[in-house]
């Protein structure tokens, strides 16, 4: 009978590091680097030459413990404001405590650097800046309006950037996708401060609702729209991007529909619909590159 008790704690506890680190994230990461090296950044090499790469490995497995180690340090500086925004979740998080959690932030970030360096000094010095990054984002810069969702957005694609360098492919396609990708996730952080804006006015987070008000943010979010469907049209003229070309002839419709449903929106419900359907929308754009080598 103890046996169970503890086995189901042990099970609890597992669950909560589980959501701090944001595993289900980290996994759709993993996921997102393979695809990118396999059928975009690894020009003229074959799918066999790309598993079997173990530095490639090493780089993505690099990305995911740096990750985790941020959304750790994340969830200890945001857990008052998560806690009015995500109680359920917070609470859960909770169980694990703040000694617990910086020693597997110590560890994962030790395990980071100490891969990267058997890659080579360059590797290590990106991940060392990437996790100070992550540090400075954490504690300071994620407080001030549109400065701290760009360097979000910007911590959420570096990862990627670390493949491009690995395979020095630094072609015009990829460079206009990474504006586009960019500008997307940027769209995501917005709408996610007006999700949060409860629990971001009560810890007086100068996001951009809080700041400039709903109004504002509306207007911010449509322009980036805007430039969404600029660089769509620029890749799909400039580029031979094969069937990929369908994932662009639907982020058209489905950024008419949320940009209607943006302004008619007043609810934090709704707005965490919006946001769900822009990660749903980044998944499909993930797993569409595969398409681009049809």
């Amino acid at each position: 009978m103890l046996n169970q008790v503890f086995n189901k704690i042990k099970l609890f506890k597992i669950l909560s590091l589980f959501s701090v680190v944001r595993g289900y994230n980290i996994v759709f990461i993993i996921i997102a680097q393979f695809i990118s090296a396999i059928y975009f950044f690894s020009e003229n090499k074959s799918f066999t030459d790309v598993v079997v790469d173990l530095n490639i490995w090493i780089i993505i497995f690099c990305s995911a413990f740096s990750i985790s180690a941020g959304y750790i340090v994340n969830s200890i500086y945001d857990s008052k404001k998560d806690l009015i925004n995500r109680p359920l979740k917070t609470t859960l998080e909770n169980q694990i405590s703040g000694k617990t959690k910086f020693i597997v932030y110590v560890l994962l970030n030790s395990i980071t650097l100490l891969l990267s360096f058997q890659i080579s000094l360059r590797a290590f010095l990106f991940f060392a800046f990437y996790i100070l990054g992550i540090i400075l984002y954490s504690i300071r810069i994620s407080r001030y309006p549109f400065i701290g969702n760009i360097f979000s957005v910007l911590l959420s694609i570096t990862p990627f950037f670390a493949i491009i360098l690995y395979y020095k492919n630094y072609s015009y396609e990829i460079f206009s996708y990474s504006i586009f990708l960019f500008l997307i996730v940027l769209i995501r952080e917005v709408v996610k401060d007006l999700e949060n804006f409860v629990g971001d006015f009560t810890l007086n987070y100068n996001t951009i609702p809080v700041k400039y008000g709903e109004r504002v943010s509306k207007v911010y979010i449509s322009i980036l729209i805007f430039f969404v469907f600029l660089m769509s049209v620029h890749i799909l003229q400039s580029y031979e991007i094969s069937y990929m070309k369908y994932f662009h002839f639907f982020v058209y419709p489905f950024f008419v529909i949320f940009t209607y449903i943006l302004w008619k929106s007043y609810s934090k419900e709704t707005f965490q619909k919006l946001h769900n359907a822009l990660k749903l929308l980044i998944i499909l754009g993930i797993f569409s590159i595969i398409l681009h080598s049809f």
